[in-house]
């Protein structure tokens, strides 16, 4: 079940990795949704995604995730 609905931009932090334990190129990445168990999902493009800690995220000059709250 997903906690989170929400999309925006995002961009990670350097050395950010997955939930696998591999790094997670940085680069713009879209914000899919935040699950119940704390991982958010993000995808670089069709192909390419990944579950990321949300405190990797960057976020925006407003300091929110871009289309979170």
């Amino acid at each position: 079940m997903k906690m989170s609905e929400h999309t925006g931009s995002v961009e990670v932090k350097p050395d950010t990795r997955n939930h696998k334990g591999f790094f997670v190129q940085e680069g713009p990445y879209k914000l899919v949704s935040i699950d119940s168990s704390g991982w958010a999902l993000i995808c670089m493009d069709e192909a390419t995604c990944h579950y990321v800690d949300p405190d990797n995220l960057q976020v925006d000059a407003d300091g929110k995730i871009s289309g979170i709250g």
